[in-house]
Order: C-alpha cells, then sequence, then structure tokens
C-alpha cells in the first residue's frame, strides 16, 4: 500500500488553512484556502486549490499613532484571488476563521470584471478583519489571523 503525494497534501490542505504560495506571481506571500479540488477537473487536470491571499500587506502600525491614521495605513491592502497547484504551496500550521466562500463565487472568476468586484469584497473582509483581530473567538484562530496578516520574514 501506497500514498501519493497529492493526497498526503490534500489531507492538509482545507478550507481555512493559511497557506504560502510558492510559486509565480505571488510568490512568498501568504493566502487562505477557499476551496481545494483533489482530482483536477476538465481545464485543470491535477489536484489544485483557489486561494485568496495579501499581495500588499498593511503599513506597519504603532501604539502613539491615532485611530484615523491607523484605519488608513490598513487601508492599503491588496488582495489576490487565483487558483493553485497544490504543489505550489506550502501549507502552514495556521487556520483562520474567514468567510470566504461567500465572498468568492467561482463564476464570477472567469470575467475580469467580476474579478474586480470580488476582490473589492476581499479588500472589505481583510481590512474588517485586521482592524477587529481582538474579536476572534479561538485563541487558535487569533493566532493564524495574527499570523496571516504579518509580513513573511526571511
Amino acid at each position: 500500500f501506497f500514498f501519493t503525494e497529492s493526497t498526503e497534501t490534500m489531507a492538509i490542505i482545507k478550507s481555512g488553512k493559511v497557506v504560502i504560495v510558492l510559486a509565480g506571481r505571488h510568490a512568498g506571500k501568504k493566502a487562505v484556502v477557499v476551496k481545494t479540488i483533489e482530482d483536477g477537473d476538465d481545464d485543470k487536470r491535477f489536484s489544485h486549490c483557489l486561494v485568496a491571499g495579501i499581495a500588499r500587506g498593511p503599513r506597519k502600525v504603532t501604539r502613539g499613532m491615532s485611530k484615523k491614521k491607523v484605519e488608513k495605513r490598513s487601508r492599503t491592502m491588496k488582495p489576490f484571488v487565483k487558483y493553485i497547484n497544490v504543489r505550489h504551496v506550502f501549507p502552514t500550521r495556521y487556520v483562520v476563521d474567514m468567510d470566504l466562500k461567500k465572498a468568492v463565487d467561482e463564476a464570477d472568476l472567469a470575467s475580469a470584471e467580476r474579478k474586480v468586484d470580488v476582490k473589492k469584497g476581499l479588500k472589505k473582509i481583510f481590512e474588517d478583519k485586521y482592524l477587529n483581530q481582538k474579536a476572534v473567538t479561538s485563541e487558535k484562530k487569533a493566532a493564524g489571523s495574527n499570523y496571516f496578516f504579518q509580513k513573511l520574514r526571511f
């Protein structure tokens, strides 16, 4: 009995999991898995996942800044949405409790104009989540949210 690599990784990569993108334009950026497609479909014949991530993160905030300035600095976030091969994402131990399934409709990703609207919705969700990190229920999800919005240091 022998395991293929994809079934092992698919067990780890579930929706809500924070991953690091390894290949392509968004390499080194963090993303959240929205949906996984295990055996592929007609146009992508490999296991892949739909991810929503941050192309450009929020700017640095210090304690001395006013509420208005903090809000302005958090508006610099720029999201991305894309399908990625599971071999090109690195799953982390963190999980985030963002409900992105409603925000990211797969039918909307086909056309460029509707994809812009999806990104605008994502930006709003990410900003709200970033500004209200204290309101997270479980400690594990709070850690995941905190990790997701920090810049990757390596």
